[in-house]
């Protein structure tokens, strides 16, 4: 059937049709950059929320507020369970808030920050801390060689 032989009302979402979004197993941990993100995006979803309710009331948009609803819940949760991990002293390990370059052993080198899975953004050089790559390197100095994505890379800087 067409979308155009349906109700307006049948398309939009109501909050028992929206899924929550995922709520990771893993602890949330988080940098203070992290933490600020995801205050950031507590207070957004407050004010769709807000704005949802209002628009609401004067007109019928289920879709708004199921969509602020879920958000809500996702970063109220996110925030009660987050873990702010203070950069500590180094002492030449890759830890959590930090960064590593490896070099792969075409010559290519990378570098990555170690963060949070809310703020991790592989496209920008951060990674979750539960990532892969992550759980390779954390722990280890430089020279060490860690297996990533099935081959062998070589720790060349811990920041």
């Amino acid at each position: 059937m067409s979308v155009a032989f349906t109700r307006e009302e049948d398309l939009e979402a109501t909050a028992a049709d929206l899924a929550d979004r995922p709520i990771s197993p893993h602890p949330n941990l988080v940098t203070a950059e992290g933490l600020a993100q995801i205050e950031a995006e507590l207070a957004s979803a407050r004010a769709a929320y807000a704005a949802a309710q209002i628009k609401g009331s004067i007109e019928s948009d289920r879709t708004a507020m199921a969509r602020a609803t879920r958000d809500l819940r996702y970063w109220s949760a996110r925030r009660a369970s987050a873990q702010l991990v203070e950069p500590g002293e180094t002492d030449g390990r890759v830890r959590f808030g930090g960064s590593v370059r490896i070099e792969r052993d075409d010559g290519r080198s990378q570098t990555w920050r170690i963060v949070g899975e809310d703020e991790a953004d592989p496209a920008k050089g951060s990674v979750s801390h539960v990532s892969p790559l992550a759980r390779a390197v954390l722990g280890r100095r430089i020279g060490d060689e860690v297996v990533v994505a099935g081959r062998t890379v070589e720790i060349t800087a811990v920041g």
